[in-house]
């Protein structure tokens, strides 16, 4: 037994596993950002779309469970036993559902304000005396757009390298001064409230307002995916951590998967578009109207629940979502005729 335990490799000298190339994402809430792409310069035209979304999602009616971050969008949640939150082994894995909110649906993805993009990254001990802000404001923000609020160093001319990690700004005296753009004095960021919102008050209404939520949606994505195309995004490959820049942050906050081993130090790795808006995916109710059964489980599809909620206000289904949806898949009307299904 004891030559067994002196043979035995120790467990310090274990090399620390890289971090896995498709984590899972933590749930979180963002507010919905609409975003207009202005092709006659590299820059983002930012407008809280939140009004809309709420708008909406006053129509529509939603549940959130208490014990975990799943939610449904339809006046109850469904029955599937899927919950793995606190005391889900005492209900067996049923959701314990309850009203929700907007801010269910639009999840937030913070990152670190940089004033210098390509400056040094920042340190453990300067965590908390950094900004963070909105993860998809400081990718518009490095885009090109700018807040009094939140500076950031703006570079015209290359940067000079002088060595592997060092260089010098470029000699910018002799281009002349850069004259004030006045495509964007309307105020940037504006938010209604969800106290001030006003649900529609007709059927129109609210088919208009389920386009119009449904428009901005795909044009967040659409244009923040070619954002990240020109400017490098990370994300943790533990955690949901999400950095705006070409490296990422020396903070040690992370506290997944084996963060001892890694002293909170952040695996990170190149961000897809999922990594900073969620898409946040729920259960797709029938046309019919009846409600989710358990044993009919893998009829279902799936939709984003902003695209969801929308799509149950009246939206027509964009056609990228029709396969997750599984718009084209026939729901059996009983138990006895799933089973006959092969």
């Amino acid at each position: 037994m004891r030559e067994a335990l002196a043979m035995r490799p120790s467990t310090s000298a274990t090399p620390l596993l890289p971090p896995p190339s498709c984590s899972s994402r933590l749930p979180q809430i963002i507010h919905f950002v609409g975003l207009r792409w202005s092709w006659s310069a590299p820059r983002f035209q930012i407008r809280e779309r939140a009004d809309a979304g709420v708008g909406v999602a006053k129509g529509a009616p939603g549940c959130s469970v208490r014990y975990c971050s799943e939610i449904h969008v339809g006046s109850v949640g469904h029955p599937f036993r899927t919950c793995r939150g606190m005391l889900s082994d005492k209900r067996r894995g049923e959701h314990d559902w309850g009203s929700t909110l907007a801010e269910a649906v639009f999840v937030p993805v913070e990152a670190y304000h940089l004033e210098d993009r390509l400056g040094n990254r920042i340190p453990h001990d300067q965590r908390f005396a950094i900004p963070r802000i909105p993860a998809l404001v400081e990718l518009c923000i490095q885009a090109g757009v700018d807040l009094p609020e939140y500076p950031t160093k703006r570079r015209r001319k290359p940067i000079i390298k002088t060595g592997r990690k060092e260089f010098v700004d470029a000699n910018e005296d002799d281009l002349p001064d850069e004259e004030p753009d006045d495509r964007f004095k309307q105020p940037l960021l504006q938010e209604l409230h969800y106290d001030e919102t006003i649900a529609p008050s007709s059927l129109e209404e609210t088919v208009a307002l389920a386009e119009e939520t449904l428009k901005a949606w795909e044009t967040v994505r659409d244009g923040t995916l070619k954002l990240m195309k020109s400017y490098a995004v990370r994300v943790c490959g533990y955690c949901p951590e999400v950095h705006i820049g070409p490296t990422g942050h020396k903070a040690r906050n992370c506290g997944s998967f084996k963060h001892q081993q890694r002293n909170g130090q952040h695996g990170w790795q190149a961000a897809v578009l999922d990594d900073l808006i969620p898409p946040r995916y729920v259960w797709h109710m029938p046309e019919s109207g009846e409600e989710l059964q358990r044993e009919l489980k893998s009829f279902y599809g799936q939709a984003p629940a902003v695209v969801e909620i929308c799509i149950q206000a009246g939206a027509e289904v964009p056609e990228k979502y029709k396969a997750t949806m599984r718009l084209d898949v026939g729901i059996p009307s009983s138990l006895r005729e799933a089973e006959m299904v092969v």
